[in-house]
């Protein structure tokens, strides 16, 4: 499923081709993804201007100056692709601007949704209201993850994946940067030390980041708007390399952690 680095590249690479422009059609070809698609969604998109394009969590947005946003979420299969050659039965949504430019939002297994609402009200959108902060934004600091985890004896890597403590943090991501910071991920949240907790939001920004410029990973089906494949993972430190050895020299171990795989060193996490 991509992840909070691959619909950040994929919200950088729309950006260029939609911002400012004037959508002079917009045809979704499909009722439904993983939910229904807002039946108005043709109505009010149509001839309207893009003025700005953003993320939340793992959700896209564009925003438009009819005072709407349209939120995607690419499921476990979804991407945008830039001028294709051909439309294809899995290309659910289309989307011509003004300068010529034709974009698809293609999902084969159509696990991802979209949604029409007002920008006003984005902060209630259902998948939104309960959100903690952006793991790049300056709202995550070892002092909010200290108060958010203190007393709780949940493993940490758990609750990093929960959307209510960080928003946007996915399964390679966290195992990336618990053992960027020497962190097991099973250790109990709460007997967490600051020290300790001010390099893991350090490793988890320093991971993210790097994702990102790499176009994040390449998993499955996913691509960036460009038809390019992220490569961030030849640069896994323990994500997906069960028994080969980590920078220690130490075997990298992996279990599964309801229904997630979890990839750590013994050695260097503690």
């Amino acid at each position: 499923m991509p992840e909070l680095p691959e619909v950040e590249t994929t919200v950088r690479g729309l950006r260029p081709v939609l911002e400012g422009q004037l959508l002079i059609r917009v045809e979704p070809r499909r009722a439904d993804l993983r939910r229904p698609i807002p039946p108005d969604l043709r109505q009010r998109m149509a001839s309207a201007r893009v003025t700005g394009l953003g993320r939340r969590a793992k959700y896209g947005l564009i925003h438009t100056d009819r005072g709407d946003t349209l939120i995607f979420h690419l499921g476990m299969s979804g991407r945008w692709r830039i001028s294709p050659e051909a439309i294809g039965p899995h290309d659910h949504l289309l989307i011509e601007t003004g300068s010529g430019i034709l974009l698809s939002l293609n999902d084969p297994r159509r696990f991802g949704s979209l949604d029409l609402v007002p920008s006003s009200d984005l902060t209630a959108f259902p998948a939104f209201a309960a959100m903690g902060p952006e793991p790049l934004g300056p709202e995550l600091s070892a002092a909010y993850l200290l108060k958010a985890l203190s007393g709780r004896a949940a493993p940490i890597k758990a609750l990093l994946l929960d959307q209510r403590i960080v928003a946007g943090l996915g399964n390679i991501y966290v195992c990336e940067a618990l053992h960027l910071s020497g962190i097991r991920p099973d250790a109990p949240a709460g007997r967490i030390g600051r020290a300790r907790m001010e390099r893991l939001v350090d490793a988890i920004r320093l991971v993210l980041d790097a994702a990102i410029l790499a176009g994040g990973s390449s998993l499955r089906d996913y691509a960036r708007p460009d038809g390019e494949l992220g490569y961030f993972s030849k640069e896994w430190r323990v994500y997906g390399r069960e028994g080969e050895p980590c920078a220690c020299g130490a075997p990298v171990r992996r279990r599964a952690d309801g229904g997630r795989s979890t990839f750590w060193c013994a050695r260097c996490q503690r």
